[in-house]
């Protein structure tokens, strides 16, 4: 502007003069541009004097060239400084727009920060209630599968929670009352056909006495020895058919747990001292080592498991010999360890020792040979709580072992 203004006074040039009205044209809207911006309007006012008087400064007769053009001049180095003034306004300006922005910005990141940490929040409460909408209904699935396996089935089976859950729950308590049916089948099969077969039973029993006292008439010895065998055998059958009738007793009782929090050691020690005669008749030393030890369990059932362990023990050890129970916590079970120094168990009978009326072949010579029936019986109880009953290999004698591996109270 100052350049083409000056050129246009001493030149008198008509297009420099139009150069420097546009340029002027531009100014102004640069000027109005910022008083739009808040830039204040005691600046704009000299700026426009200035601009008018610069303009009226152009034309004139040429004598007075030089003197409009130093004016110009002076007038230029006057709005200069008005240049500069506005030129600090607007850094000012613009500086405080960036603050307000950088304010704006912070605010802006605090508000985004607070709603990714609800958003985290809440996340985590929903990822926490969907854990256990689903963790609940898996877990009464494991309990219910569990009570399945320790033959718990007169407890419902019902799973809240998602449709497929539920379904499986529905599926397992089908599955709950077919077990219950086929256990009611066998106790009524048993029953019957142990009836059955008493009743015919009782009648060869009589005739064969009848027999050997002479009714139909005197025997020949041949014949005495025939009719004795004949009792003989009829007798043994009537204890198998008895056996049978017991251990189907137990086998359907094993399913009807009546839980308590008992001490296990107090367990151990009842039957010991219920056993006291049969072991000091014959000589034996038993102790008990372990600490007190609480677990729900039905007393009588476990009881009964531990008096005929330590029954079998008496029974097999010899003379003089040493028995020894042992009760520990392991990491998430209860054992007990029963030891005895009598004639073991063969290796070929090991795989069959808990099968019902299996016998094996060392047998004491010295006590009756038992039905067979025993440790089927033990058997059945300890799995009916969820445990584990195993003969370990040990020498000299028998090593049997049961584990509680479920919920158990210290």
């Amino acid at each position: 502007m100052e350049r083409s203004s000056r050129q246009s006074v001493v030149l008198d040039d008509r297009v420099l003069r139009e150069r420097f009205k546009e340029e002027t044209r531009d100014a102004a809207n640069i000027l109005a541009n910022l008083a739009r911006e808040r830039i204040p309007a005691a600046k704009a006012r000299p700026w426009r004097a200035h601009l008018e008087t610069m303009s009226g400064l152009l034309t004139g007769s040429p004598d007075s060239a030089l003197e409009r053009e130093r004016q110009l001049t002076q007038e230029f180095r006057e709005l200069e400084g008005i240049n500069a003034a506005i030129a600090v306004q607007v850094q000012q300006a613009i500086q405080l727009r960036n603050e307000s922005l950088q304010d704006k910005l912070e605010a802006s990141r605090k508000h985004l920060a607070q709603q990714v940490t609800w958003a985290i929040v809440l996340a985590v409460a929903m990822a926490l209630a969907f854990g256990i909408w689903f963790t609940q209904p898996l877990k009464r699935l494991e309990n219910a599968i569990v009570g399945l396996g320790e033959n718990r089935l007169d407890q419902a089976i019902a799973i809240r929670g998602p449709a497929d859950l539920a379904l499986v729950g529905e599926r397992l308590n089908w599955l709950r009352l077919r077990l219950v049916e086929l256990d009611a089948d066998k106790s009524r099969f048993l029953r019957h056909i142990s009836h059955e077969l008493k009743t015919p039973l009782a009648s060869l029993r009589e005739g064969v006495s009848l027999l050997e006292d002479g009714v139909a008439g005197d025997l020949t010895k041949d014949q005495r020895e025939i009719a004795q065998i004949l009792r003989h055998n009829t007798g043994v059958l009537q204890g198998q058919i008895e056996d049978l009738l017991r251990f189907n007793t137990a086998a359907f009782e094993a399913r009807q747990l009546h839980r308590k929090t008992v001490d296990l050691l107090e367990l151990v020690e009842e039957q010991v001292d219920a056993q006291r005669l049969q072991w000091r008749a014959r000589e034996l030393t038993v102790s008990i080592i372990g600490d007190s030890l609480k677990m729900e369990v039905d007393p009588e059932k476990i009881g009964t498991v531990l008096a005929n362990l330590l029954s079998n023990a008496i029974r097999y050890s010899p003379s003089k010999g040493m028995i020894r129970l042992e009760l520990s916590k392991q990491p998430g079970r209860i054992r007990i360890d029963i030891h005895d120094q009598g004639i073991g168990v063969a290796a070929a009978d090991r795989e069959r020792i808990f099968e019902p009326f299996y016998r094996g072949e060392r047998q004491p010579s010295d006590v009756a040979r038992g039905s067979g029936i025993g440790l089927s019986i033990v058997h059945e109880y300890v799995a009916a709580h969820g445990g584990r009953l195993e003969l370990l290999p040990d020498q000299p004698g028998a090593h049997f072992r049961i584990e509680f591996p479920h919920a158990f109270k210290t």
